[in-house]
């Protein structure tokens, strides 16, 4: 064998062993109730560790039903609870807009395709100001967003960009 050869076998070697020492990643909870991941487990932990599965899991037959028969109850739920009108929307925001900013009131429902544009337009605008209070100085929302807000996404092309 040349020179170049063995230098091409040599890299080939490498490589296989860089892959083969792919590191296992584990999860595990500590006393403190903290989640924690990694590839060394500390020895305390070992019992409860748990390694994670690289490919995300396929739900059952079983487990897509249920979750397609709680998508329809809370799809039923949320058309219940519509307004009446988009005014009826309306009048309830300068109430929200008042208080304080930490207390913004979250949009009452998240948007569906039948939603008109707008009471989504309202909608959106009361997202915005309810996330406003939560956003860091880098643009990042803080998670304690999501227990006060309902996020929702901008109106549809077709009920147009700057149709306020």
């Amino acid at each position: 064998m040349t020179q170049s050869h063995r230098l091409v076998a040599a890299c080939l070697l490498l490589c296989l062993a860089v892959t083969a020492e792919a590191a296992v990643i584990y999860r595990w909870v500590d006393k403190q109730g903290r989640t924690h991941f990694g590839d060394v487990v500390p020895a305390e932990y070992r019992g409860a560790a748990r390694a994670l599965d690289d490919h995300a899991p396929t739900p059952t037959p079983e487990e897509q039903g249920r979750a397609i028969d709680r998508a329809t109850r809370d799809k039923e739920r949320a058309a219940a609870a519509l307004p009446a009108s988009p005014a009826r929307v309306a009048a309830s925001a300068p109430a929200s807009r008042a208080s304080s900013p930490v207390t913004s009131r979250r949009p009452l429902y998240a948007p569906t395709d039948k939603t008109d544009c707008d009471t989504w337009r309202l909608l959106y605008a009361e997202s915005l100001d309810c996330f406003a209070p939560y956003r860091t100085a880098r643009g990042a929302t803080k998670a304690e967003a999501y227990e006060h807000c309902t996020p929702v996404s901008e109106p549809p092309v077709s009920c147009g960009r700057n149709a306020q």
